[in-house]
């Protein structure tokens, strides 16, 4: 159901935009033709992308038309909002006729409009937002820990080599004891990131990594994804556990696509068994926020997550913020402390809009 909307409603959206700027320009039909004609192969690029239809070509060529295809989303997004508050407003008598009609003016004020937008989006992608974050705990540790925590890298055609290398520099800047990543390190396709040698970037942290699946390394094909994390020196964790100096217990869940992954409660039971010091501390990551309410029950002390983006864009983030009980920032169950981060990275176009792409810095200390 929810993948018919995702690709029928953009379909209606994009003859209601079409019409729209037919009706707008005050050009010639042939002019207005090929305006309508590029819009709609910058939309259709979209579907090649998540087909990966790219992959055939040139680096440098698929990167660039992944960009596109995947921003048009956004960008198809914002001009049905403006078009229907315009329709709204002729309806109410708001608005006149004239302003949608044959209007120069209009047009360019639309087109201006829609640029400054996605422009700021743009430059507030790429400003990487530090969240500090205080965990305590009444549980003995063998000292204070420091941890960089994050989500959603999404690696590949739109986030290279090269943005992948500053990320690594920021993280090695803050020192950190370990590294959590809870899901989603990979975007898609597995071909950009062999043929960059990007398990090479995560070679220079300086710090050990553990990381769960998400949802997106079931799409760029599970054995192939599992195996780039495993030479880019990352300690997967697929419904399982490792301790950490006898004081902290880190899990690992599989992503909600493996509809036969271990429910909390006994992969929090299982960890148990790793060591004889009692209490540990306990970290899940679990890379979609659904059912925080098993990690309460289940005595786990924190849990990471990701996956929402929060929307990555306004007004996407009502959804997300309605679908789930948490979908971005600190929260709290009982004695459960969660943090679903919006993403260090971003699926498609790159832009936040109302959202911010963000790491955590956390210290996890003895009460």
């Amino acid at each position: 159901m929810w993948m018919l909307v995702f690709w029928v409603l953009p379909l209606f959206a994009l003859v209601y935009i079409a019409w729209h700027v037919w009706t707008i320009l005050p050009l010639a039909a042939i002019w207005k033709t090929l305006v309508i004609a590029l819009g709609v192969s910058c939309f259709l690029m979209l579907f090649l992308s998540v087909a990966r239809k790219f992959d055939s070509l040139p680096l440098s060529l698929a990167q660039v038309s992944y960009e596109i295809g995947t921003s048009s989303i956004f960008v198809l997004m914002y001009l049905v909002i403006i078009f229907l508050v315009l329709d709204l407003g002729r309806l109410l008598h708001l608005v006149p006729k004239t302003l949608l009609y044959h209007n120069g003016y209009s047009a360019l004020g639309i087109f201006i409009f829609v640029f400054v937008i996605f422009l700021y989006g743009n430059l507030h992608y790429y400003n990487k937002v530090r969240v500090p974050l205080e965990l305590g705990t009444s549980k003995h540790l063998s000292k204070t820990y420091r941890v960089v925590m994050l989500s959603d890298m999404h690696i590949g055609y739109h986030n290279p080599r090269k943005e992948l290398a500053r990320w690594v520099d920021m993280i090695n800047a803050e020192q950190p004891d370990f590294i959590l990543i809870a899901g989603d390190i990979i975007d898609g396709s597995m071909r950009p990131l062999l043929e960059e040698n990007m398990a090479e970037e995560f070679h220079r942290l300086k710090a050990p990594v553990y990381a769960c699946l998400g949802n997106h390394e079931f799409y760029a094909g599970h054995p192939e994804a599992k195996q780039f994390l495993k030479d880019a020196g990352i300690r997967l964790l697929v419904d399982e556990a490792t301790v950490i100096d006898s004081s902290i217990v880190v899990i690992g869940r599989d992503d909600r696509t493996n509809m036969r992954r271990k429910p909390v409660k006994e992969l929090v039971s299982d960890a148990a068994t790793l060591t004889t010091s009692n209490p540990i501390f306990t970290i899940l990551l679990d890379h979609q926020p659904y059912n925080l309410d098993r990690s309460e029950a289940a005595g786990v002390d924190f849990q990471l997550s990701g996956h929402t983006h929060r929307g990555q864009v306004w007004p996407i983030s009502w959804i997300t913020d309605h679908i789930y009980e948490c979908s971005w920032g600190s929260h709290q169950r009982g004695n459960t402390q969660y943090y679903v981060s919006s993403g260090i990275g971003i699926w498609g176009g790159k832009f936040r809009i109302g959202t911010q792409s963000e790491y955590v810095v956390a210290t996890i200390t003895s009460k």
